[in-house]
């Protein structure tokens, strides 16, 4: 006779399969964390074998998120592991830290590589990378030979006189597609594009300095997503722009003919070089010049982070003010963290993100105890930073997480009476100490930005330190230039003297030139000025001793109309928003006028080297010894 042994009942803790699960690579804690698992009886859900509070909102998403992710188990290394939670599901990652959920930071795919490049009547078919220009790109694939040799500069005007079309296919998850918000991002066009996903359009640019994004969720679909970036001619832009303002003339209306160049640039916001200069050849360049990328997210995305050092000389104290830029979902409350750990100083505040963009504005005061060392130019000393954290929290669940290098330092433009000399003086403290700026001009390294190799900048920029130089000035007629350009000029010590990109014209101020404007502007500065080695902002390059020593031949009668358009765009809306964002270092909308400073409103004077005050000239001529051989110049007088 057999004997039935009644078989003992599994209690429900037993009943669950443990995951084995790996530490997230994202994140460092150091507490205890404990196995989730998921009933075997009941597939589809998860249990944790640790209490936890339902009512608990964190919790609860999490749960939720688990049960639609569960579908495939995958088998990582087992690790054991105690305390709240952690959950590895189908190669997804939700690590939640005493209630700090990761899961949800913005998710990123590159559309940067291969595109494919045609022309407006498809005679031109041809592969293109992006970032890239389509001079190069016809270059590249044997179109058209080197642009820089002897006259090829006018050879190849009809480029700029084409449309072009870049295209790319690609293909997107369902889990980027689930997020609430998913953006096509353009972080550079250049420069007149209308943009179509799927034969819809998405989005028009008209600022090469702009940064674009627009809202493509519900345009996206399963398989194959067709994007299409449709560049219109520059130079018939400009011209259209140039006819679409009948009231009055807005000069130069084209460079003088030795430069072979194109007319009207003033009326596009793009490289005004790219038309030709004095000293550089014609090439309206179009492209897609810097990278594009889709970027989905649930609760916010972070567009960026900007910190700038303020010393507070009475209290002998610094402070970091640091501004958060987000696109949020919809309105919520939330907590960001500040920390630099070198300095043992940490704040955290609560605030409230809008729905939309939106920027955010903190203050981290830096822990008086501690030795702040600080950032000095090429030849005075060492560029030390630290590194700063901005995490947010919304609930308890991680949505930021970022960080970048501080920089200390403080920078005046000291302007004041001299002695026996009419006048003021003009020159820069920094870190309370005068430094004599001695460099260069920078023009733009290429005409075609997408050559401009890290290893051209690091070379340039170390020759420039290697001739002593301390200072240069980035050129109103080129580019803002790239992120790489101010991080080696922190690194070597190279001051910056940026200008805005308006160079030797009158510009237009009607409300969409304007608009644009006033965007780029506010990009750039959010952009760079957690940058030390930007010292000091300027409007323009010469552009009001143009106006005031008659460059264009305007009537006299038509000269206000001019000197307003003038205070229209760099005093009441260059200068305001730039005061508005950066409190930090100083603003001049020109170089010095002849009293040696800007007036609040209102027009200054000639360029500096005409400049004369009751008699006494600035300029002064020195004769030449030597002349050409070994006999004194002509000029020369005993």
């Amino acid at each position: 006779m057999k004997i039935f042994k009644k078989k003992k009942k599994k209690n429900k803790a037993e009943n669950v399969k443990p995951f084995r699960a790996k530490v997230c690579p994202s994140c460092s804690y150091s507490g205890h964390l404990a196995i989730t698992g998921v009933s075997r009886d009941k597939p589809g859900r998860a249990r944790s074998v640790s209490k936890y509070n339902k009512n608990e909102a964190p919790y609860r998403v999490l749960l939720r998120s688990i049960w639609r992710v569960y579908h495939a188990h995958n088998k990582p290394q087992t690790m054991t592991l105690r305390g709240n939670i952690f959950i590895f599901v189908s190669g997804v990652f939700l690590c939640l830290f005493d209630g700090v959920l990761s899961g949800f930071l913005t998710e990123t795919l590159s559309l940067n590589g291969k595109w494919s490049l045609s022309n407006s009547n498809g005679s031109l078919s041809l592969p293109a990378e992006v970032p890239g220009c389509v001079h190069s790109a016809l270059q590249k694939q044997g179109f058209i030979q080197d642009p820089y040799f002897r006259f090829n500069d006018v050879s190849y005007r009809w480029i700029a006189f084409d449309n072009w079309t870049y295209t790319t296919t690609f293909n997107v998850s369902a889990q980027v597609r689930s997020k609430q918000k998913v953006l096509l991002v353009f972080d550079g066009v250049d420069t007149v594009a209308t943009i179509w996903l799927n034969g819809v359009i998405v989005g028009n640019t008209d600022n090469m300095f702009c940064r674009y994004d627009f809202s493509v969720r519900d345009t996206l679909k399963d398989g194959d997503n067709v994007l299409k970036v449709s560049l219109s001619s520059p130079v018939l832009y400009a011209s259209e722009q140039r006819e679409a303002h009948s009231a009055y003339r807005i000069p130069p209306e084209c460079p003088p003919d030795v430069q072979k160049g194109e007319c009207h640039v003033n009326f596009i916001r793009k490289e005004q070089s790219s038309f030709s200069w004095d000293w550089g050849p014609s090439f309206p360049t179009m492209g897609l010049w810097k990278g594009v990328q889709l970027e989905a997210f649930d609760v916010l995305q972070l567009v960026q982070v900007s910190s700038v050092p303020l010393y507070n000389s009475s209290l002998s104290e610094w402070r970091v003010q640091v501004e958060i830029l987000v696109d949020a979902v919809q309105t919520t409350n939330g907590q960001i963290t500040l920390s630099i750990p070198e300095l043992d100083s940490e704040q955290t505040f609560h605030t409230q993100f809008l729905f939309g963009k939106n920027k955010n504005t903190f203050v981290l005061h830096i822990n008086m105890s501690s030795q702040v060392k600080l950032w000095w130019p090429n030849g005075h000393g060492d560029r030390l930073f630290y590194q700063l954290t901005v995490r947010g929290f919304q609930d308890g669940f991680l949505i930021l997480n970022t960080k970048s290098k501080v920089y200390f330092r403080t920078v005046e433009l000291v302007q004041e009476p001299i002695v026996r000399s009419p006048g003021l003086s003009f020159y820069f403290r920094i870190n309370g100490k005068p430094i004599f700026l001695k460099g260069s001009n920078w023009i733009p390294a290429h005409s075609f930005q997408d050559q401009i190799s890290p290893a051209v900048l690091r070379n340039l920029l170390q020759s420039a330190v290697d001739a002593n130089m301390n200072t240069l000035r980035v050129w109103g007629g080129g580019v803002y230039e790239q992120d790489l350009f101010y991080s080696i000029c922190d690194e070597l010590g190279i001051m910056i003297w940026q200008d805005f990109m308006f160079a030797c014209a009158m510009y237009p101020t009607v409300d969409d030139f304007i608009q644009t404007v006033r965007e780029e502007v506010s990009q750039q500065v959010q952009r760079l000025k957690s940058h030390p080695s930007i010292i000091i902002w300027s409007g323009n390059n010469e552009n009001e001793a143009a106006l005031a020593t008659d460059w264009f031949n305007i009537p006299a009668s038509q000269r206000p109309v001019y000197i307003k358009d003038y205070v229209m765009l760099y005093v009441n809306n260059i200068r305001k928003i730039v005061q508005d964002e950066d409190q930090s270092r100083p603003f001049l909308r020109l170089q010095p006028n002849k009293r040696g400073r800007i007036r609040a409103g209102g027009m200054g004077g000639s360029e500096p080297l005409r400049y004369s005050l009751r008699g006494h000239s600035f300029l002064q001529l020195h004769p030449r010894l030597l002349g050409l051989a070994d006999f004194p110049s002509n000029t020369f007088r005993l």
